[in-house]
């Protein structure tokens, strides 16, 4: 107990290592760790909430831990603190991760004002980590003041990033004017502003007519609406717009706090935490029980055969499932 709670203390002090080591605790799927983890958020809760969360997301490439460095950079000169929560890809074969961004961003993670934490996706859908939300309270208790959410750049999933950011940046390239319609529409029409990366030096009109392009699909997504997500052009190598761009952030996100979007934004990304943390747990019960696990494993078997059809398989499954908690 006492050192659970020197842990939060320390958190709570600012301690880089101390926060290294609960989000490590918050990642664990140890039983033991599952219930330490829950009682530090829990001591720790009343010191969340007074960051600025800003997820980034796009494709592969497009230059999202160049921009988050850069932009990191700039608001570490303001006297911001600033928390990086980086997911890499995990391999679907070994379950691996990179684990690169400390390297990609190597200026940035020396600042003594920046804490750059890379967390394995572990094929968790919605491009974050498993438990991306809980290290971003763990970050706001340690007293950062922002917090930047790269998502891994997958593609329809990369939505659930929306779930718990104030503000969502969806990157593109200079080259994506002719492909925006192969962008996810989902993504487009959730995401509260559209950056065009790398406007520099040959790219600068490749860059200017894709942001043209973007603000005309965005007009047709987004009509009737007051304020439509703006699509900006920056660099994040010669930094180039990027002051821009954060006034432009700061900015929405004083109309939505003036007019309660903000508020409610927060409690609707609270109540989906925890209706997903609920079915999480149900599933992690489900496949714990013994005999269950084997019916899955038969039912898996002749789903696959063509001999059941999945939806009756599933019924069957859960219906065995009731029956085992009502007699245990």
């Amino acid at each position: 107990m006492a050192h659970r709670n020197d842990l939060a203390t320390a958190v709570a002090d600012g301690d880089r290592g101390a926060l290294a080591r609960a989000i490590t605790l918050v990642e664990s799927q140890r039983p033991a760790d599952k219930a330490a983890a829950e009682q530090l958020l829990t001591t720790l809760l009343p010191r969340t909430g007074g960051a600025l969360r800003v997820g980034i997301t796009g494709a592969p490439g497009v230059g999202k831990s160049t921009l988050i460095e850069a932009l990191g950079m700039q608001l570490c000169d303001a006297g911001r603190r600033v928390a990086v929560l980086a997911v890499d890809p995990s391999s679907t074969v070994s379950g691996g991760s990179i684990l690169g961004d400390k390297t990609r961003m190597d200026q940035l993670s020396r600042r003594p004002e920046a804490f750059i934490r890379p967390s394995p996706g572990g094929g968790t859908l919605g491009g974050v980590a498993s438990r991306t939300q809980e290290a971003m309270l763990l970050c706001e208790a340690a007293g950062f003041d922002v917090v930047l959410v790269e998502t891994i750049g997958t593609g329809q999933s990369e939505v659930a990033v929306h779930d718990m950011v104030d503000f969502f940046l969806l990157l593109l390239s200079p080259a994506a004017g002719d492909e925006l319609q192969g962008i996810k529409r989902g993504v487009m029409e959730l995401c509260d502003g559209v950056l065009v990366n790398k406007a520099d030096g040959d790219l600068i009109a490749a860059a200017n007519a894709t942001a043209q392009q973007c603000t005309l699909a965005m007009r047709v997504l987004h009509a009737g609406e007051a304020n439509p997500p703006s699509v900006r052009t920056a660099s994040a190598t010669t930094g180039e717009g990027l002051s821009e761009l954060w006034r432009e952030i700061e900015s929405t996100l004083a109309r939505s706090r003036a007019d309660g979007r903000f508020t409610q934004r927060r409690q609707q990304q609270a109540v989906r935490w925890l209706e997903r943390s609920v079915r999480e747990g149900l599933q992690a019960l489900f496949e714990a029980d013994g005999q269950i696990r084997t019916a899955l494993a038969s039912a898996k078997a002749k789903v696959a055969a063509g001999e059941l059809v999945a939806t009756a398989a599933a019924n069957d499954l859960l219906r065995q499932w009731r029956n085992r908690c009502s007699a245990g």
